[in-house]
């Protein structure tokens, strides 16, 4: 079972409510998407910590429901 684009952005939102979050699926299979996340949370964190804060906004979904996401963080 796939993940929607408005979905994976919910689960992003949820955590992130200031984020700016540009979502491209990749395969137009719902299961491989780019995403980029923009927040105030990641300001003074490393990129691996941003990216593990995104991965934890999708509880456990990753590797299920949601196969491959390319992602992008950063502070604005």
């Amino acid at each position: 079972m796939a993940m929607s684009a408005a979905e994976l952005e919910s689960y992003i939102r949820q955590a992130f409510p200031d984020a700016q979050i540009k979502i491209d699926d990749l395969a137009g299979d719902g299961d491989h998407y780019s995403c980029s996340v923009i927040s105030e949370a990641f300001q003074g964190l490393s990129r691996v910590k941003q990216h593990q804060l995104v991965y934890q906004a999708l509880q456990g979904h990753m590797g299920g429901k949601l196969h491959a996401l390319a992602l992008q963080t950063s502070t604005p």
